[in-house]
């Protein structure tokens, strides 16, 4: 009485394997995308990390055209309202051309839409004890009006890592968007090992604890 039962039960195990086989299919394309997303991604940031890695010594950003963006601050996430465990951004030093500077009262507002890391709009420090200071990211600032301007409808992002929008909330006391109109930001923590992430806004193995207000970079 069980042997016709046995063709079934072959039959449904045929119809389950041809079931997976096919759905494997799209599994392994899929995999092979995203390998070569990352190794595009990593590709990328080799080239960045090339481009940049001079400026490791803050004199060679200085000479080379980059300010301490006003405030001229040392912003960490406590300072941004955030929770502090985030961590630290750290100093900021801009290319006031490539921001496109067009005023500084209230906000500092322009015309800039870099998106190129290998030349970045802002690079990122952090105080050191001795008085130094160690370059820890690089990053790009979007002005949002004027990126919108450029027919952009969708925010700045890059290899699928979309900008942070940055608006100050005139509600709260801190200055979510440190001194700027609004905008979109992304970092790159290329020269600071970052456990939320390479491109995430805060760091918390940066610190802003040997901070000297306002920060003023000596020449070594």
């Amino acid at each position: 009485m069980q042997k016709p039962f046995l063709p079934l039960v072959a039959a449904a195990a045929a119809a389950a394997a041809a079931a997976a086989a096919l759905c494997s299919v799209p599994a392994r394309a899929d995999s092979a995308t995203s390998a070569t997303a990352q190794a595009d991604l990593a590709t990328d940031l080799a080239r960045i990390r090339q481009a940049t890695s001079r400026f490791r010594d803050i004199n060679v950003a200085l000479s080379e055209g980059y300010v301490i963006a006003p405030p001229g601050e040392c912003v960490s996430a406590e300072s941004e309202g955030q929770p502090r465990q985030l961590g630290a951004m750290g100093v900021h030093l801009a290319r006031i051309d490539l921001l496109g500077i067009t005023g500084v009262v209230p906000r500092v507002n322009g015309t800039g839409t870099n998106t190129d890391f290998t030349q970045p709009t802002v690079l990122v420090y952090e105080p050191q004890a001795d008085g130094k200071y160690a370059l820890v990211a690089v990053e790009n600032l979007v002005f949002a009006q004027a990126w919108h301007a450029a027919g952009h409808t969708a925010p700045p992002s890059f290899h699928g890592n979309q900008y942070y929008h940055m608006i100050d909330n005139p509600a709260t006391p801190a200055d979510e968007a440190h001194g700027f109109e609004p905008h979109y930001e992304l970092h790159a923590w290329l020269y600071r090992e970052n456990p939320n992430g390479t491109f995430a806004q805060f760091n918390p193995r940066a610190t802003c604890a040997h901070h000297k207000t306002p920060a003023t970079p000596a020449h070594h």
